[in-house]
């Protein structure tokens, strides 16, 4: 081809053009994997079946804050790995609908359940009925579509056997005894001001044994009389929403201790009976000497 003087050669053309027949590129497509028999479906969905029912109920029976974060991580690391599996699965034509919706639940209620396992760790969510109430909208969706793949040809899919309740902002009333121990009859008091924005309850030991729980609301103040004389530590657990049942606030929970013992004594003298009160305050102020220390959730006195 002739070449014009200082040009270079040239050549046009349409990138991916149709051309003669031979000279284009070859193309193969991977076939669609063939669709399972009901019956193997079925066996597939069974063999996850019981494992992701497990999680789910491990999670709504936890007792205390620790177990209560390793559940809802083993139900998300549970359920995760179902939808991996069945979303490499090709379903009966029938159910491809509700076999896709129900993948699609499982991963989303997982999803969830990772947010959720933040807010446990955080203390935001501190019982199994909080993490159910949190977990409601996606908890309502995965039984929905377990559901509906179960009716369509009697799947083993429903895997939803919990509720969960409406959320709450429950309280005893100030002063109320969690419980009353059979030592108050003593002389002496302890008056509990709680200054902090959120509920408490003082618990206080003597050796081994709780001596009492008694609830003290937000911003107000509380005396209990009679305490006998001891040695006593002092717990306490502020929070929001107390479940009666459980023992324990549901949401935004801390768990606290003083660190010296408070020492109640009586002295009789020929003339007089002396004995000793204390005041402690839940909250920081200017002059406190009395310490206070984070304590384990499965230390603190249930």
């Amino acid at each position: 081809m002739p070449t014009p003087e200082g040009g270079e050669p040239r050549v046009s053309g349409v990138a991916g053009g149709q051309g003669d027949a031979g000279t284009g590129g070859t193309t193969s497509s991977t076939p669609s994997p063939t669709a399972l028999t009901p019956e193997a479906y079925k066996a597939e969905l069974g063999s996850r079946h019981k494992s992701m029912t497990a999680a789910i109920k491990g999670m709504a029976s936890a007792r205390g804050v620790k177990a209560l974060d390793q559940r809802v991580a083993r139900a998300e690391e549970a359920l995760s790995g179902a939808a991996d599996a069945l979303a490499a699965l090709a379903p009966p034509d029938a159910v491809r609908a509700q076999h896709d919706a129900y993948v699609a639940s499982l991963r989303d209620f997982a999803t969830e359940l990772g947010s959720t396992e933040g807010k446990v760790g955080a203390r935001d969510l501190c019982t199994s009925s909080a993490v159910l109430t949190d977990l409601d909208d996606k908890l309502a969706a995965l039984d929905e579509a377990g559901e509906a793949l179960q009716s369509a040809g009697d799947y083993p899919a429903d895997i939803v056997d919990v509720k969960a309740a409406r959320k709450q902002t429950r309280r005893l009333s100030n002063g109320a005894f969690v419980r009353k121990g059979s030592t108050l009859n003593g002389r002496s008091s302890l008056e509990i001001d709680n200054g902090a924005p959120r509920d408490a309850v003082v618990t206080v030991v003597r050796g081994g044994s709780k001596a009492f729980s008694i609830y003290v609301r937000k911003k107000a103040k509380f005396k209990v009389r009679g305490v006998r004389d001891g040695s006593y530590k002092i717990f306490f657990t502020h929070g929001v929403d107390w479940d009666g049942k459980n023992k324990a606030f549901t949401r935004d929970c801390s768990f606290e201790r003083f660190q010296k013992s408070v020492t109640f004594k009586t002295t009789f003298t020929a003339t007089q009976i002396r004995w000793h009160d204390w005041r402690i305050t839940l909250h920081a102020i200017s002059g406190g000497n009395a310490r206070t220390a984070p304590v384990d959730p499965d230390d603190f006195p249930g």
